[in-house]
């Protein structure tokens, strides 16, 4: 069988993780991040401006919340998944360790949504006009972001022979699973849904006039619809209620509050169009 062959019966992990400078050693999965936030940022920033914000507040904002959210997103992580560095024969220093995988989208966006809020009111801004411009931002990010997950060979899906299988490496496959090769590439799902998810929140905001909040709504469901069926794919040991992971039913339970939400926003107030859609 030629290599060409081979290539389209599979898809390879990367070999490479990270490039080392002197001591330092940058990580592939933190360069996804980082691509990540930035290319979500520049989206954002782009139409908050075109809102009539200050790019200078914006940034101070997004900043905070940044930070802000990769600190709640390592803690959904490591709170949720506790055994994975707490136990017997467990090193809790690694819960520090974040290039090595591991941030919950769920306690990233909380945390980073609860700091902008906080910043948006001390400078006097409109929150929901912030969220709503910063949706398609946010939802880009975590696209790019996915990538990490291929370098660390990590949160894949069940065995498949499918052409798009993803191949991990022996050390990297779960216990009962050693005789698999190829795996659902769960991260590329995900990537795609949330690239569609860009697409379709700048064509649900200039269809429906979308405001005062509603688009964040919008966003929230919609990831959370593509996360529950990606997630239920997923076979990486996690703490599991009645059968189901943790993940799934925070889903279901953010879903639903975000469906509510939009209705809410949305009762006694036509929507409005911004003055530009970027």
């Amino acid at each position: 069988m030629n290599l060409a062959h081979q290539v389209l019966l599979s898809i390879p992990s990367p070999d490479w993780t990270g490039v080392d400078i002197g001591p330092l050693r940058i990580h592939a999965y933190a360069l996804c991040i980082l691509a990540g936030i930035v290319a979500g940022w520049m989206l954002a920033s782009r139409r908050f401006v075109a809102r009539g914000g200050s790019r200078d507040d914006f940034e101070e904002v997004l900043g905070v919340a940044v930070l802000a959210g990769i600190v709640g997103a390592r803690l959904y992580h490591v709170i949720t998944d506790h055994q994975l560095y707490f136990g017997p024969g467990r090193r809790p220093i690694e819960a520090l360790y974040i290039w090595q995988g591991g941030l919950g989208i769920w306690g990233g966006v909380a945390f980073g949504a609860v700091a902008a809020w906080l910043a948006c009111r001390r400078k006097g801004i409109d929150f929901s006009v912030f969220a709503d411009a910063g949706a398609p931002g946010v939802i880009l990010a975590q696209a790019i972001g996915r990538l990490g997950n291929w370098f660390n060979q990590e949160l894949f899906g069940g065995p498949t022979t499918r052409p798009w299988g993803l191949e991990i490496d022996p050390v990297n496959r779960p216990d009962g699973f050693e005789q698999f090769a190829t795996f659902h590439p769960t991260f590329a799902y995900e990537m795609l849904w949330n690239l569609a998810g860009v697409l379709f929140l700048l064509w649900a905001e200039r269809r429906f006039r979308l405001a005062h909040g509603r688009l964040f709504a919008l966003y929230v469901a919609y990831y959370c619809a593509g996360r529950l069926w990606i997630e239920h794919l997923r076979i990486d040991p996690v703490n599991t209620v009645a059968g189901l992971r943790l993940n799934e039913y925070t889903s279901v339970i953010v879903l639903l509050g975000a469906l509510v939400a939009f209705v809410l926003l949305g009762r006694g107030r036509g929507e409005t169009a911004s003055r530009q859609h970027p």
